[in-house]
């Protein structure tokens, strides 16, 4: 076992990542920004060290300044957590270089799975069905134009390194298509110091359902069940459950035995999701996020697993701590991020609690939400045996949430989960947009 492992990320997953090492017995090294000094963060860790000022790309971002500190404070490993530099393939390379241990896949897999055009031709060669589209990237107007007229409009532009709705563009016929290709284009490189797209048909109103993966590095392959994100606004999630009320077992059985086969195949190593765009009784494969996700606490909960006490066991001992075939899901999991709408200091929190309920976050009493970061504060997240259950209970807690001296989406969590639609179980991913047109 490893004994000291530093934290390459802040607030409320860097808080997670802190509460797992001491329960392994590690020492967890934080780096904060200037601007992040009285994060809680900062204060549960073993030791913290500031990388920088403000900026993310001067602090959280700057990967030599954090293998510099792993190195002089005597870590062993580093964790990337969500964000930042948790897919970077280059920072994973150079952490192993430095002879530290990278808490997530070897970087070749980072870098196959990073590439959505060479993620898509892996997952069709183990049998998983993908949305039609370009084979690679669109090299000009005119190819791409030769392109949506196979698939039929309309189609939707992404970027080949890209994720988190930048670089990705809606296409609903031919005399859009030329500007969008350059727009999605610019914001790529912009992103992801990469500016390649490609084109997919666009499935409209689809469900997002996502397996989660715990890998050992050897060939071992653990799912912890579904996840469906579909409650989106501009691509980003904004309510996650397990499992999809989309999913029949038929269709589950098919989503395991291709995403077993593709992680198995890479040796797979530590936590992943694989991400699929479902329609109804049939599935296509989106992207393989190679990291842990934020809306990780759901599947925690219905496969009663720490999930990055698994990460980081299967990153440092190639191993998990249970078999892969030993999974067993239970009850209903439902998570609702809370959104900090403008910074301001925290001036009253009052914290739900009761079976079966969890909160996430690095609030606290008294602390300044900084305006330079993710607009994400906390996460609720709570479990009961059935879904009608769950939102009983999710209801019950936003309720009894207070968070005083900043504006959340709180109210607005309320009134989706106590739509007639979210209700239902029926719906897909325009139904933030139902709920609230333009």
């Amino acid at each position: 076992m490893i004994k000291k492992l530093l934290i390459a990320n802040r607030g409320e997953i860097a808080v997670r990542i802190i509460r797992a090492c001491k329960e392994l017995g590690i020492e967890a090294v934080a780096v904060y920004s200037s601007a992040d000094s009285k994060s809680l963060h900062v204060r549960l860790a073993d030791q913290a060290v500031c990388i920088g000022p403000a900026s993310s790309s001067k602090s959280y971002l700057n990967g030599d300044a954090l293998i510099t500190v792993a190195l002089r404070t005597g870590c062993d490993a580093i964790h990337p957590g969500v964000g930042f530099l948790s897919e970077n393939a280059s920072f994973a390379r150079e952490t192993e270089k430095a002879g530290l241990i990278w808490i997530g896949p070897i970087p070749e897999t980072i870098e196959l799975l990073g590439d959505k055009v060479m993620a898509r031709a892996t997952a069709i060669k183990h049998g998983l069905p993908v949305t039609p589209g370009s084979e690679g990237a669109v090299s000009s107007p005119e190819e791409g134009e030769k392109i949506a007229e196979k698939c039929g409009y309309p189609v939707i532009i992404k970027a080949t390194s890209g994720g988190g709705g930048k670089g990705m563009r809606i296409v609903w016929k031919k005399e859009e298509l030329a500007e969008n290709l350059k727009i999605a284009s610019s914001e790529a490189l912009a992103n992801f110091a990469d500016g390649r797209v490609y084109i997919e048909k666009y499935i409209v109103n689809p469900r997002h359902v996502e397996l989660q993966i715990l890998a050992d590095g050897k060939g071992q392959v653990a799912v912890l069940g579904e996840r469906d994100c579909s409650v989106q606004r501009n691509h980003q999630k904004l309510i996650e459950e397990s499992p999809s009320p989309a999913v029949t077992d038929e269709m589950r059985d098919r989503m395991y035995k291709g995403a077993v086969s593709l992680f198995s195949a890479l040796k797979y190593r530590g936590a992943g999701t694989i991400e699929f765009l479902v329609t109804g009784k049939d599935f296509y494969f989106m992207e393989v996020n190679a990291r842990v996700q934020v809306e990780h606490p759901v599947s925690e909960f219905v496969s009663d697993t720490d999930i990055i006490r698994e990460q980081i066991l299967a990153c440092t001992e190639n191993k998990l701590s249970f078999p892969a075939e030993a999974v067993s899901l239970s009850g209903w999991s439902i998570e609702a991020r809370i959104n900090a709408m403008a910074p301001g200091k925290v001036t009253r929190l009052e914290i739900p609690a009761g079976p079966g309920v969890r909160f996430d976050t690095f609030l606290y009493q008294g602390y300044d939400v900084l305006p330079f970061y993710d607009s994400m504060v906390a996460k609720l997240i709570v479990h009961d045996r059935t879904r009608s259950l769950a939102i009983k209970r999710l209801l019950r807690c936003l309720d009894e949430l207070v968070i005083e001296g900043i504006p959340t989406n709180q109210k607005q969590q309320i009134e989706i989960i106590s739509s007639k639609q979210f209700s239902s179980g029926v719906f897909g991913t325009s139904l933030y947009e139902e709920l609230y047109p333009q």
